[in-house]
């Protein structure tokens, strides 16, 4: 139909524009012959006024009468012009001969009627156009009810069949071909339906049973596939049925060739430790109709030979009658629980860096032995060592000597000993040694003897050699003895009197010592710190803590404030000579304050800022004595305010046990400075074992790992564990985590690994005094 229009359009288009010539081309013959006329009866000498006057004037008449766009009467190469040819135009030429004159040349421009034509095209097109829609219209409509919406209504009521609906039926109504064949394709239509109901209803009921038993069974399958434990089930003679995955991993053996044997071939038992078998708990439930439950420290001997700890039940399976038709048991693989139970009992009792007993197994220990010498008149005797120079081998080379150095004595101190007597490390540089049934003067043989032994000793750290002493008081154990607090009390006298006279020395602890040792102490450390504060002779030292992560390092720069003390002839004093001192005495809270104040007018001058435009976090100590100073919280706000402190960039760090010993004011303090926008940092966290349970009371922002756990993690699994765990449980708080001692660069990756955030040691940087320029 477009196409018909379209050719009809173009052939009158084409008879248009004949017309439209055949007009001009008359018009332009008319012209001519008055022109000619015209030039006959003019006397005209062409191109000379007046008659080229009067020609020009004749032809604009002509041009106007006949519409042409220009005209142009030529002789030669002479010419009049009437108008100007504007635009794309056609022209027509015709001669003009006249007597006894040379010919003339008479040139018509004709208009241009391109628009015209395109005018007429369009309305042709578009009255093409209009008559093409309206027969489509109407033979859409004539289509649609002859031909599309029977069909459609068909498409329809087919799909509806298709998707479930068997009331679905063709229209029958008409009385055409389409009736016809909807009649036809109705009657197959309730054929199917009937034949589908009769198979329904014969697959129904033998589905029914089927479906229910097949879901009890993947019901069934699924939960004992998906559970961790052993699952095993046997008869009632105890031979095995079935196993689930959990059980053929656990025990190494394969099902087809553990069925039909009995259960106690293929799961040995016996005690932890020991050749005891335990009895089959299967034949026992068999027997007794009762569950059975193995008791605790059992293991499995599995098909290899190999030992896994488990703990196991057996129940009866009984039918609809309360017949006992076999039983089933659970084996549960509690290797790994145990062996966490067995490291935290050895943590509880054991110094992590040494093996020995720690502070408080050793004093249940002592305990006993004053027990026994009150009530069974036993005599005993408590050695108490503090080593000399030790903590100038643990500043100069770095903990990780230190602790080394501490392995070397704790073995040569045990070999030294006698069967039976106790060895603990009681913290930092002190040993404890408990003599049992030891008189004292054997006591004191005992006690020079491992004075010797580690006078004897020369340790030696990358080429540096180190002479060690030790001091060491004797206490006698008697059933005069008071208490433990008076028995620790008293030897810390002794010690403390040894290294007064000259230090690597035995000192025996005798009633009058007392009160000599406590006022040596007085005035030798009171005084000298005294002097220190009021000389102003006590210095601030900074130590970075880097960031091991970008969100860490996001917060900005973190330093932690350190202290040292310089003495009267210039020397520099480290903070572990002075500060048990200064606790022992109760001079800390002074220290403290002075430490405070000296720091934030340190960060008012610009101190620790590395790069000016980022923040950073300013860690400062706080000892136990402190966090019972009432005082202390209104003196930090004051100091605070004094020299325009922003507190966000103030952290302060505490001990774990000094938190724990003082939880209620350290809870106080923290939440007082917290309100000011301090924050808090846990040192040493994981050192004790009430750090999971207490950290929950204490609202802290970083927790710094102890530092022994941290440098030994490349070697020992268990310290690594330690630092994963803690690092977790921070995350898991949203609290950060800092790891100490980090002396070794290999440590790092570990530690990112491990997803600490920040890191502190001698690996990455060492203290420098406060007022030196931080290097960016």
């Amino acid at each position: 139909m477009v196409l018909v229009g379209l050719l009809v359009a173009v052939l009158l288009l084409h008879s248009r524009e004949q017309d439209i010539d055949a007009r001009y081309a008359a018009n332009a013959e008319r012209a001519t012959y008055e022109i000619a006329e015209v030039l006959r009866r003019v006397d005209w000498a062409p191109f000379h006024d007046p008659q080229q006057r009067l020609v020009e004037d004749y032809l604009n008449d002509i041009r106007t009468d006949f519409r042409f766009s220009a005209l142009r009467l030529e002789q030669g190469r002479r010419h009049i012009d009437s108008g100007a040819p504007t635009g794309d135009v056609k022209t027509l030429s015709q001669k003009i001969v006249t007597a006894g004159r040379p010919g003339f040349q008479l040139i018509f421009y004709l208009p241009d009627y391109g628009r015209a034509a395109r005018d007429m095209r369009n309305r042709t097109l578009l009255a093409v156009g209009a008559l093409v829609f309206v027969f489509a219209l109407i033979l859409q409509k004539v289509l649609q009810n002859l031909l599309s919406k029977p069909f459609g209504e068909m498409v329809a009521s087919a799909n509806a069949f298709a998707e479930g609906n068997t009331a679905a039926r063709f229209d029958e109504s008409r009385r055409d071909e389409f009736g016809f064949l909807a009649s036809f394709i109705n009657r197959a239509l309730d054929s199917v339906v009937e034949k589908q109901r009769d198979l329904q209803h014969a697959l129904k009921q033998a589905n029914r049973a089927e479906a229910a038993l097949s879901n009890e069974k993947e019901r069934a399958e699924v939960t004992l596939n998906s559970i961790t434990d052993a699952v095993i089930t046997t008869d009632e003679q105890g031979r095995v049925q079935y196993m689930n995955p959990a059980a053929v991993r656990l025990l190494g053996w394969g099902v087809l060739e553990a069925l039909g044997r009995p259960l106690e071939e293929i799961a040995r038992l016996h005690r932890e430790n020991s050749d005891i078998v335990i009895p089959d708990p299967v034949q026992e439930c068999l027997r007794t109709g009762n569950v059975v439950t193995v008791s605790r420290h059992a293991v499995l001997v599995r098909h290899n030979d190999t030992e896994i700890a488990i703990e196991a039940n057996a129940a009866p399976m009984r039918n609809q009658e309360g017949e006992i038709i076999g039983a089933v048991a659970v084996f549960q693989d509690v290797s790994h629980a145990r062996r966490l139970t067995r490291q935290l009992t050895y943590q509880a009792s054991h110094d992590l860096v040494t093996g020995l007993y720690n502070r408080r197994k050793f004093e249940e220990l002592l305990d006993s032995a004053l027990v026994s010498a009150q009530e069974e008149d036993h005599h005993h005797a408590l050695c108490y060592l503090d080593l000399d120079q030790f903590k100038l081998v643990n500043d100069t080379c770095g903990h990780q000597a230190g602790d080394e150095l501490l392995k070397q004595l704790s073995i040569l101190l045990r070999e030294s000993l006698r069967e039976g007597d106790v060895l603990a490390r009681l913290g930092g540089d002190e040993f404890g040694v408990l003599l049992e049934n030891c008189p004292l003067q054997e006591a004191v043989q005992v006690a020079d003897k491992l004075r010797q032994a580690i006078r004897d000793t020369r340790f030696v750290w990358e080429g540096k050699g180190f002479e060690i002493g030790v001091s060491v008081g004797v206490v006698p154990i008697t059933a005069l003895s008071d208490n433990l607090a008076s028995l620790m009390s008293a030897a810390d006298v002794a010690c403390y009197a040894a290294k007064d006279s000259g230090r690597n020395r035995v000192h025996v602890y005798e009633a009058t010592d007392e009160l000599l040792a406590r006022r040596q102490g007085e005035m030798q450390w009171v005084s000298r710190i005294s002097n220190a504060l009021k000389d102003n002779r006590l210095q601030l030292y900074r130590q970075p803590i880097r960031p091991l992560s970008h969100e860490a390092d996001e917060e900005g720069e973190h330093w932690e404030i350190l202290l040292r003390m310089i003495d009267e002839d210039g020397r520099t004093i480290l903070p572990h000579a002075f500060l048990p001192a200064a606790e022992r005495y109760d001079l800390m809270p002074a220290i403290d304050r002075w430490v405070v104040h000296s720091t934030f007018e340190a960060l008012k001058a610009g101190c620790c800022h590395g790069q000016p435009t980022r923040r950073r976090v300013v860690t400062i100590n706080l000892s136990g004595a402190s966090l019972n100073d009432e005082g202390l919280y209104h003196y930090i706000r004051s100091a605070g305010e004094e020299f325009g402190i922003d507190f966000g960039e103030i952290c302060f760090e505490v001990t774990e046990t000094v938190a724990i010993s003082n939880l209620v004011k350290a809870r106080q303090l923290m939440q007082e400075l917290r309100a000011l926008g301090c924050r808090f940092a846990l040192d040493d966290f994981g050192s004790g074992l009430s750090s999971f349970g207490y950290l929950k009371n204490l609202p802290v922002d970083y927790l710094k790992i102890d530092g022994a756990f941290v440098k030994d993690m490349l070697s020992d699994p268990v310290d690594r564990e330690m630092v994963a765990a803690v690092t977790r449980l921070g995350h898991v708080m949203r609290i950060r985590t800092i790891a100490e001692w980090v002396e070794d660069e290999a440590v790092i990756p570990l530690l990112q690994e491990l997803g600490v955030d920040y890191a502190q040691g001698y690996a990455l940087g060492q203290p420098r005094r406060m007022t030196d320029p931080v290097e960016v």
